[in-house]
């Protein structure tokens, strides 16, 4: 039995607060970026304000410009990807004892976000030694997680959406990996990543590379489910930036130590300097401001 109930979330789709019970603490959900309709206005404010009193704690290590709203609110701990390339390792005794017991945790879906509420309901120890390093190199997708991070993001990669994958991997990490036959259905989701990959890296074949080094790839036609962090980090191997176009949306990417910061560049308020989602209709806006020519662009678009 979990000491607290688990809600799951991302930055654009978060639970209403009246669905939440007791006191509440958010593990590794940004701040909503985006236009009127998706932004910290729309989606994140509305979940504070709703929980009022009841949000005992809010950590998040994504950039946001509304970071600074909040800065004198003890409630809130916030940092860049820069300060902290993981959530895990803000997550501390001390800060947990000073939170005090709370009857719901809200986490991202990925790694990163289940082991900050495995390590939130363990007092703030680590599920097993080297998670904390483990969700950095997840997150940021710099250096090499260990084999035990390697079996839990490919079973997240493999059934991204699969919120009962998610309650197993957060009982596995809060019991400290106690239970061996939890490993089962982690594995079993991890087997379905081998055919979305090889699906990810016949896609990649075809990114085409544009001058000043931006690696551009259109995958709304010809291919089955493909993964997009894979995707986007096999056109960082061709070029510096990578492009991906896919049904919903067109997304950018660059390494996370590479200096880029697409916020600035195409004039966006809050999220990941190093990767952001646009609609299509931005597409000329997005080449234009990487450089793309004309001509190259009229190739594209």
């Amino acid at each position: 039995m979990l000491p607290a109930r688990i809600e799951f979330g991302t930055p654009r789709r978060l639970p209403k607060a009246r669905q939440l019970e007791g006191k509440v603490v958010v593990l590794d959900i940004a701040f909503a970026a985006g236009g009127k309709n998706t932004g910290f206005e729309k989606v994140t404010l509305p979940l504070i304000d709703g929980l009022g009193p009841r949000l005992r704690a809010w950590v998040d290590h994504h950039d946001h410009d509304k970071h600074a709203d909040y800065a004198g609110d003890p409630r809130f701990v916030l940092s860049t990807k820069a300060e902290h390339g993981a959530c895990p390792e803000m997550i501390t005794p001390d800060l947990v004892e000073r939170v005090g017991p709370v009857e719901t945790i809200v986490c991202h879906t990925d790694f990163d976000g289940l082991a900050s509420a495995a390590k939130w309901m363990r007092g703030g120890v680590e599920p097993y030694p080297g998670c904390d390093d483990d969700a950095r190199a997840i997150d940021t997708r710099l250096g090499k997680p260990s084999a035990i991070a390697d079996r839990f993001d490919r079973a997240l990669r493999g059934r991204p959406r699969d919120t009962g994958l998610f309650g197993v991997i957060v009982r596995h990490l809060y019991e400290g990996l106690a239970d061996r036959g939890l490993w089962e259905p982690i594995d079993a989701a991890a087997s379905q990543l081998a055919a979305i990959e090889a699906e990810t890296r016949r896609a990649a074949t075809d990114y085409r590379i544009f001058t000043p080094g931006v690696a551009v790839v259109d995958v709304r036609d010809g291919y089955g489910t493909t993964e997009k962090t894979l995707l986007l980090l096999l056109g960082q191997e061709r070029a510096p930036v990578s492009v991906v176009i896919d049904e919903h949306n067109v997304s950018v990417a660059a390494r996370f130590d590479s200096g880029f910061n697409f916020l600035e560049l195409f004039g966006l308020a809050g999220g990941m300097p190093t990767r952001v989602s646009m609609p299509h209709k931005q597409l000329p806006h997005i080449l234009t401001a990487l450089g793309v020519s004309a001509a190259d662009q009229r190739t594209i678009v």
